[in-house]
């Protein structure tokens, strides 16, 4: 539906308004026909909130879409800041352990918005929550608030994690 949607939306080219569509239709257009419309930063900032899992997980697409981003936002390796986090929002879902692993603390806010994890993105979590070297400090420091924002990631922590942090 979304694919036939974008179709009709810019049958007659891309429309200016283009922002004020729905985020899910950006998952059907490429970054260069945004770019008409506005910066590449730009369209991923808002394609980061849209819904991924329209796409399927190991898709081409979903793929392509964060290999442009990572592009567009020039990230080099596999480290990624707060800033280019926040702009890749969902899209942070399919980055490997080893953007996790690198990027520390930086993905924990977005990851925990993901609906699922690979075997290799929940040892990277559990590595860098271990290590406590991350904004929200070691799990045997964590508050009732540091457990709401990452809640979506308490799935992922095993016994050794869990056993830390405060009653």
């Amino acid at each position: 539906q979304l694919s036939c949607l974008v179709k009709m939306v810019t049958l007659h080219g891309i429309p200016k308004d283009l922002d004020n569509y729905p985020e899910d239709l950006l998952l059907f257009l490429s970054p260069s026909e945004y770019a008409a419309t506005g910066s590449c930063r730009q369209y991923f900032a808002n394609l980061g909130k849209a819904n991924l899992d329209v796409l399927q997980r190991e898709s081409s697409q979903r793929k392509q879409l964060l290999l442009e981003a990572l592009a567009c936002l020039k990230i080099p390796d596999t480290q990624v800041d707060e800033e280019n986090a926040e702009i890749l929002g969902r899209l942070v879902c399919d980055l490997g352990g080893e953007y996790i692993r690198s990027s520390g603390g930086n993905l924990l806010k977005q990851l925990s918005r993901c609906e699922s994890f690979l075997p290799d993105q929940e040892e990277a979590i559990r590595s860098v929550v271990s290590s406590g070297n991350t904004t929200f400090g070691p799990p045997a420091a964590w508050s009732a608030f540091t457990l709401n924002e990452l809640s979506g990631l308490i799935p992922v922590f095993d016994h050794s994690i869990l056993q830390k942090i405060p009653k």
